[in-house]
């Protein structure tokens, strides 16, 4: 499996940039996480997101007899275990540093992991996952929102942009309510994904992002982000794009 990527975080027009990525194509690993609680807060949080998982999945991959500090799930196989746990250990080691300035901080997070012929995906939060397969764009991740969460019990909505609480999220690293929904999915040639914060994803067009994803990563990449900040996101904007060959 050979893979080509190319990753950007922005601060785009905040002062600070709170988002944090990862791409290793060398470990089959893609990361995007988008903090909160405050500037340092936001920022630290995201970065211990990343920092932790890459971590995990590098010690693995040295050392098949490592040991992990969590019991596995017999229902998962190997890889999708590595995911959930790698989120989980994020998780609480964004909540030993959250006291005193930090007492807020919380961070969003979405892991492709690619190994063999399988993609596994986890996330905790409103940052997403794109697949583009045979031109056909799919969003890979539900979003942990309220407003995704009333489309999904039926409720008359308005459009997402109309929703005064469409920021509100109902999961996040460093909270209560921070389990990663973790999926396997088959993997093929040709397959392009994108791990976005919201950032992009609010503001770009489906349409606009599978036009873009077939281009080489690292067009798209730049491309994506560049149309992201034109069309006005107010946020830190990052993306990272994938092509398996």
């Amino acid at each position: 499996m050979l893979l080509e990527s190319f990753a950007i975080t922005t601060t785009g027009r905040r002062a600070q940039n709170e988002d944090a990525i990862c791409a290793r194509p060398d470990l089959g690993l893609f990361v995007v996480a988008d903090g909160m609680g405050g500037y340092e807060g936001g920022e630290i949080a995201s970065r211990v997101a990343v920092t932790t998982i890459e971590e995990l999945v590098a010690r693995t991959a040295s050392d098949a007899d490592v040991t992990w500090p969590y019991r596995i799930d017999p229902r998962r196989g190997v890889v999708e275990n590595e995911v959930a746990v790698a989120t989980r250990l994020a998780n609480d080691r964004i909540l030993r540093q959250r006291h005193g300035e930090l007492a807020q901080m919380g961070s969003t997070v979405v892991v492709l992991r690619l190994a063999h012929d399988r993609a596994v995906l986890g996330h905790v939060g409103d940052s997403r996952i794109y697949r583009l397969r045979d031109g056909a764009l799919a969003q890979l991740t539900v979003d942990h929102s309220l407003y995704a969460l009333l489309v999904a019990s039926g409720a008359e909505m308005p459009s997402k942009d109309e929703f005064a609480l469409r920021h509100v999220i109902t999961r996040a690293l460093g909270t209560p309510n921070a389990e990663a929904e973790v999926q396997a999915i088959d993997l093929r040639a040709g397959d392009v994904f994108m791990l976005c914060s919201d950032g992009l994803s609010e503001v770009l067009e489906p349409a606009l992002i599978a036009a873009r994803l077939a281009l080489p990563a690292r067009s798209a990449c730049e491309l994506l982000v560049d149309e992201a900040y034109a069309a006005g996101s107010r946020d830190n904007i990052s993306a990272v794009v994938v092509r398996v060959r």
